[in-house]
């Protein structure tokens, strides 16, 4: 039987672990914009390094990097396109997931192209991909410009819908009555 010492015990603890539980929510958007500013970083400073030596790059795609099913050179132009656009998008929130998601995937083919690669570099590799599935999953936070223009976006769909919306061709008329 539980007295009520340790019912008061018992009502403080689940009190402190409320206060504790609001005020890491409140933390959430700050760790989502702090983790796709350091993954932005990671990513845009690597395509703006195969950027600057383009030869350098072309050399590395054609003789260290193994992209299947593209050549060198269209591998390593996409590689350091998605390097360069996708971090610029995740830091404004714009295409978020989408961004996650692609940089998600521009770094599972990185560490599959590679031949060899030392632990602490696939250590990077995996808590970058942690990093970016969490941005894919749980969303970019209220501090993105998905989150600000996503009810005009809502609002321009059911807009769009009612005026004969994809996969529908208003004709104008009426089909109930045909």
């Amino acid at each position: 039987m539980m007295t009520s010492s340790h019912s008061s015990w018992l009502t403080r603890g689940l009190s402190a672990w409320g206060l504790l539980t609001r005020a890491l929510d409140c933390l959430q958007p700050l760790a989502a914009l702090l983790a796709r500013l350091y993954i932005a970083q990671v990513f845009f400073l690597s395509g703006r390094t195969k950027l600057r030596d383009w030869d350098t790059t072309l050399a590395l795609f054609s003789d260290e990097y193994k992209v299947p099913l593209l050549s060198p050179a269209a591998a390593a132009f996409m590689g350091t396109a998605g390097e360069l656009v996708l971090p610029v998008l995740l830091v404004l929130g714009l295409a978020g997931r989408f961004s996650a998601l692609g940089l998600f995937v521009v770094n599972a083919v990185a560490v599959a192209a590679l031949s060899e690669i030392a632990p602490a570099a696939l250590q990077q590799h995996i808590f970058w991909g942690a990093l970016l599935a969490g941005l894919a999953i749980y969303g970019l936070g209220p501090w993105s410009l998905d989150r600000w223009i996503s009810p005009w976006l809502q609002q321009s769909c059911r807009y769009f819908d009612a005026k004969g919306g994809p996969g529908r061709i208003n004709t104008g008329t009426d089909d109930s009555n045909h």
